[in-house]
């Protein structure tokens, strides 16, 4: 009698790296300019703890692991002062100081060409300006210039998009801190003109309400032909409805803005400058 062979379990799949990127590009909405492990401390009474660290922007994302598509903190560098020199320590790791208005961000890195690099591509986003560095190699210089064009044009959509929002309205919740980063305290028709005109920021912008109570999303997409829509949020105590042909209700004004990104899957983008 032949006896039959038990089924292993099946394994869960793992996301693809292309998946993950994507997922990523929609939660941050900021361009990807670098990558790789680092380990990060904010005191010298701490312990460093390795992330999977992507720089997008002038923003550091640090992520649990290399496949997590919600990074786990973040970290604004835009104000950065000066950096370290990369030295390295007994381990054979390299070690280099961000200076910040904030206080000190104590980075280590692989070895010393890793951590040069890092630096490097920190310099680059929040100095405009590529290292002098004769120790960067030939590719790694070519590199960093590429993200500094990239890094000024989108300075240059961040400066149109500040012009467009220059009569800005108080939000309707104080709680500006929970806001998601495509919130502009801007009217519908400057929400339009955003859209319209910064095609690459993303689609979607978050926005008070016509009645300074509640809250109004506003999207561009690109069907047969490019087009606007708008739609009210109304805050019902710690819960906000989605006026949809049928309401939706979500917890959060950062739910508001995933739900239309999952709905669309992808498709629409949060607008960031």
């Amino acid at each position: 009698m032949l006896r039959g062979i038990a089924e292993q379990p099946e394994e869960t799949p793992r996301p693809a790296p292309r998946q993950i990127s994507q997922e990523r590009q929609k939660i941050t909405g900021l361009p990807l300019y670098f990558q790789g492990f680092l380990s990060v401390r904010h005191s010298r009474h701490q312990e460093f703890r390795e992330y999977w660290t992507e720089l997008r922007g002038t923003m550091l994302f640090f992520y649990d692991d290399k496949k997590a598509p919600t990074y786990s903190q973040k970290l604004d560098i835009s104000t950065l002062t000066s950096a370290t020199n990369v030295y390295p320590d007994e381990n054979g790791s390299a070690q280099f100081i961000l200076m910040l208005p904030s206080g000190e961000l104590e980075l280590k890195a692989n070895n010393c060409e890793c951590g040069k690099e890092w630096k490097g591509f920190i310099l680059t986003v929040t100095k405009l300006s590529v290292p002098q560095d004769a120790s960067l190699l030939p590719g790694q210089l070519t590199r960093m210039h590429e993200v500094l064009e990239k890094e000024k044009k989108r300075r240059i959509t961040l400066t149109d998009c500040s012009r467009a929002s220059l009569n800005r309205k108080s939000p309707p919740s104080s709680t500006l801190t929970a806001m998601p980063v495509c919130f502009y305290a801007v009217s519908r028709q400057e929400a339009t003109e955003m859209l319209e005109k910064n095609p690459s920021c993303g689609n979607l912008i978050l926005r008070p309400g016509s009645d300074s109570k509640n809250y109004a999303v506003s999207i561009r997409q690109e069907l047969d032909a490019p087009c606007l829509k708008h739609y009210k949020v109304t805050s019902k105590g710690t819960s906000y409805i989605i006026e949809l042909e049928r309401q939706v209700r979500v917890p959060s004004l950062q739910d508001v803005v995933n739900y239309f990104v999952s709905q669309t899957q992808g498709n629409l983008k949060p607008f960031v400058i």
